[in-house]
């Protein structure tokens, strides 16, 4: 035994310092590649959405900067849902057991990078902590003008994702705490943690990757509408008959809006088994686009007309906000003939729509998801806990958040923001594809992977 424990361990500084090698040569290869041929994904520091010129405070801080990211969950069957959550590997540490399926590199510099001076011990209630790495509640309340401290009241923001994780009131309880922001917690009434049938205390097994992406749910939650109740409820499996008992378990439960941050390949079945549980009158939900770009093939649940579809942005700087379409933002048209999926009356009178879509088209509105302009997150089920993730991941509890703090979830909807557009960062640069229309290309108005854009306040949800 003593002799197997030994060798274990050896492997694993082996695995260690052979991932230090790969991260060296990676940067080698970078710096000399003179500026050249930069890898979809990265920040485009040149391009300012607003004509501002970018003040990049967390960047220039060495908070926020590009790097390499895996995605959390691997590729499924049909009938089955894969989370949009993309980690950085070089922020914290995870296990042996998270298998990345595929990789982004980080483009090559001029982008500012992190400070080597030694970062202080992180301080309860302090935002922005120069200590941990990604934008924090501050950074995205400012990026997004949003009233975070003084709306929310009353509202439930209802999380729905796949397995168990442990950790995740406490995890939690740790962002929270660290950001100066209230405690919500299961004593006090502010979150609450069920299985896909409502029952507390008897939760599906355990998986790491969907844990890391229900800590990035609760934390971004937590971030933009602090004042909030949290719901979050766990399927059984990555399913979408679980994923959709779970919808069903978030509305009865008394959740104003839900956010869903992961999706599937579109069928004909998937839309007319499953896309009733994901529309429900005076509730709003939304969902991820994907994380793989434009695609011919659309994706549950962001396809329907009942439902938010949420793209993503880099957002190279919180003034203004500097933001350009992410590469990796999902975004299209679906091929499905179903009431459910059929062109909406509020993109009807949209030329960028119509001209390249005769059914439903998402996304509709967007928040940041490159990974390369990550977020802050703490998780422990399996991690070290400050990570920093990407992904529309991301993007969909931001959203949800902000209809939240609106509080007119309940009469609003995927349609709402096509008739208040005055209150969107409109995001005109950077594409998901090379499809050649504004499916993938960043316009005016809107485009597949940023919708209408992004928030300005809460006055266009």
């Amino acid at each position: 035994m003593h002799d197997l424990q030994k060798g274990t361990l050896m492997q694993r500084v082996f695995k260690y310092w052979l991932a230090i090698a790969a991260l060296v040569t990676a940067g080698a290869v970078a710096a000399c590649s003179g500026g050249s041929g930069a890898i979809p994904g990265g920040p485009n520091l040149s391009t300012q959405s607003n004509g501002m010129q970018p003040a990049i405070t967390a960047m220039s801080a060495g908070r926020v900067h590009p790097g390499p990211a895996v995605a959390v969950c691997g590729a499924v069957a049909n009938r089955f849902a894969r989370c949009h959550a993309w980690r950085r590997t070089d922020i914290g540490n995870v296990g042996d057991f998270v298998q990345p399926m595929k990789r982004h590199t980080p483009p090559p510099s001029p982008t500012p990078t992190p400070s080597s001076s030694p970062r202080p011990t992180p301080t309860p209630g302090n935002c922005p902590n120069p200590s941990i790495s990604g934008y924090q509640p501050c950074d995205l309340q400012t990026a997004y003008q949003l009233p975070s401290s003084t709306a929310g009241s009353g509202q439930t923001v209802g999380i729905v994702d796949a397995y168990d994780d442990p950790n995740a009131e406490s995890d939690m309880g740790v962002y929270r705490s660290t950001f100066g922001l209230p405690a919500c917690t299961t004593a006090n009434g502010c979150f609450r943690k069920v299985n896909e049938n409502g029952v507390q205390g008897s939760y599906p097994r355990n998986n790491t990757g969907w844990a890391q992406e229900i800590s990035l749910d609760l934390d971004m939650a937590s971030a933009i509408c602090p004042n909030c109740h949290i719901l979050l409820v766990e399927g059984s499996s990555s399913s979408f008959a679980d994923l959709a008992a779970s919808e069903n378990t978030a509305v009865s439960l008394g959740a104003n809006v839900v956010s869903n941050s992961y999706g599937g390949n579109e069928s004909s079945t998937t839309v007319s088994t499953y896309g009733p549980d994901y529309n429900h009158s005076g509730v709003t939900i939304t969902a991820s686009s994907g994380d793989n770009g434009f695609s011919s093939t659309a994706q549950f649940p962001a396809d329907l007309n009942s439902v938010v579809g949420v793209g993503g942005t880099s957002l190279t700087s919180t003034s203004g906000p500097v933001e350009s379409a992410w590469s990796g933002a999902g975004s299209g048209c679906s091929g499905v003939s179903n009431a459910l999926t059929a062109q909406p009356s509020w993109q009807t009178a949209l030329a960028n729509i119509t001209s390249v879509c005769s059914r439903r088209a998402y996304a509709d509105v967007s928040a940041v998801a490159d990974p390369n302009t990550g977020v802050a997150v703490y998780d422990t089920d399996g991690a070290s806990g400050w990570l920093e993730f990407g992904g529309t991941s991301v993007a969909s509890p931001i959203i949800a958040s902000v209809y939240a703090l609106a509080g007119n979830a309940s009469t609003s909807g995927p349609s709402f923001p096509y008739s208040h557009t005055s209150s969107l960062n409109d995001v005109t640069t950077g594409s998901n594809g090379s499809c050649g229309t504004d499916l993938c290309n960043a316009t005016t108005g809107w485009d597949g992977p940023t919708g209408l854009g992004t928030p300005h306040g809460t006055g266009s949800f």
